[in-house]
């Protein structure tokens, strides 16, 4: 596996980074705008770097920041990587398989995964993906902070056949399922501030994940988890939010790749001031809420439906995440434009289906949310 080293000459002032010029070398498919309806069928041509068939992602939102790729690994083979000097969280979209590293010392070590796993791969580490389907193809999504990494070192090469590895991800229980870790106890989890949050290299399946706990700031009801995975600036959380209920709209930094493990629904994000762009989701679906954007979830299906978001770099993190004033981070259901509700009453009766949120959201600025979560989660915990 090889790069050619792609130098362009400098841009001043121009959007167009040096990752631009290097995704576009590869010869792939680059899938762009502001979502993917369905990873798991979008177009898919051989890389040669990756000796697979695979797609560049570059949505509204990610521009110079993050990049997201789909792989594909054919019915019961294996796909051999060469160590990466970047981290990324790997997703699988469909299909079970193993992973195996392969350590200086020559030994290996393997973790299986499943349709919603979520696990690191870490930098300066080479590993062998492979497909445990004997009768069809996997595909797999890949998410990490490549275009910033080549801001600073614009040459392919270092990335692709860089340094020798050191001791990073080396450890036999490196792939143990992630624990759970109250705030401050490792390194700078402080920026959580109360969450309890969970750390690990690996989460078998965000489908299934039952270890939520309140998340009433954003409304809804809703649950989340934290994850953060070690060595690495690279985060995640997970949100649930219940039959006929939506979130209220925030904004942040960019550069945040959201796929959906669970559930039916729509996102709607704007910029202030101008117009809405709405994003119909499902199962394995992707979006990037563009930077300083609000964004705001409604579930229309009929079951839980859970949103996957994968984090840049604390540096992009953006706005506080609990201000309540609408002229910073989030609108409060009172606030809002009357239309919001409006058209999600609508989508929902079209399926028969009727809005689970208390009216009192609409008037009451101070709502008892733990008591309305209690009432949809029992405990209002998972």
């Amino acid at each position: 596996m090889s790069a050619e080293t792609q130098r362009p000459q400098a841009r001043l002032w121009s959007k167009r980074f040096t990752y631009d010029d290097w995704m576009e070398s590869q010869n792939v498919p680059v899938h762009r705008g502001y979502y993917i309806a369905d990873l798991r069928t979008i177009e898919l041509a051989w890389w040669e770097l990756g000796q697979c068939n695979a797609a560049f992602i570059q949505l509204v939102g990610q521009e110079g920041v993050t990049s997201t790729r789909v792989i594909e690994i054919p019915a019961g083979k294996s796909l051999k990587v060469n160590s990466f000097a970047f981290d990324e969280i790997g997703y699988a979209l469909d299909g079970h398989g193993l992973t195996t590293h392969i350590l200086p010392g020559g030994e290996k070590r393997t973790f299986e995964w499943q349709p919603s796993s979520m696990f690191i791969m870490p930098r300066h580490q080479a590993y062998q993906l492979t497909n445990a389907e004997g009768s069809k193809p996997v595909r797999l999504m890949f998410f990490n902070y490549l275009p910033m990494a080549m801001s600073v070192v614009p040459d392919p090469e270092f990335y692709f056949n860089g340094p020798p590895p050191g001791q990073y991800g080396q450890t036999q229980d490196f792939y143990a399922e992630a624990r759970m870790v109250k705030p401050n106890a490792v390194g700078d989890g402080a920026y959580l501030g109360k969450r309890v949050y969970w750390y690990g290299n690996f989460f078998p399946s965000m489908k299934d994940w039952d270890k939520m706990a309140s998340n009433a700031h954003r409304g809804a009801g809703s649950t989340s988890v934290y994850c953060q995975f070690p060595d690495t600036e690279l985060s995640a959380h997970m949100s649930e939010f219940a039959v006929g209920t939506y979130k209220k709209a925030h904004r942040h930094g960019p550069g945040r790749a959201i796929v959906i493990p669970r559930g039916e629904g729509y996102s709607i994000m704007w910029e202030e001031g101008k117009d809405k762009v709405i994003i119909p989701w499902q199962e394995a679906s992707l979006f990037v809420p563009p930077d300083r954007w609000f964004h705001q979830h409604f579930n229309i299906g009929d079951v839980p439906a859970r949103y996957l978001a994968m984090h840049p770099p604390m540096q992009f993190h953006g706005h506080a995440e609990k201000v309540t004033d609408r002229a910073k981070d989030q609108i409060e259901y009172i606030d809002e434009d009357p239309t919001v509700r409006e058209r999600f009453e609508a989508e929902l009766a079209k399926r028969g289906l009727t809005s689970g949120l208390d009216p009192k959201v609409y008037t009451e600025r101070d709502f008892d949310w733990a008591k309305f979560a209690t009432e949809v989660h029992g405990s209002g915990t998972n």
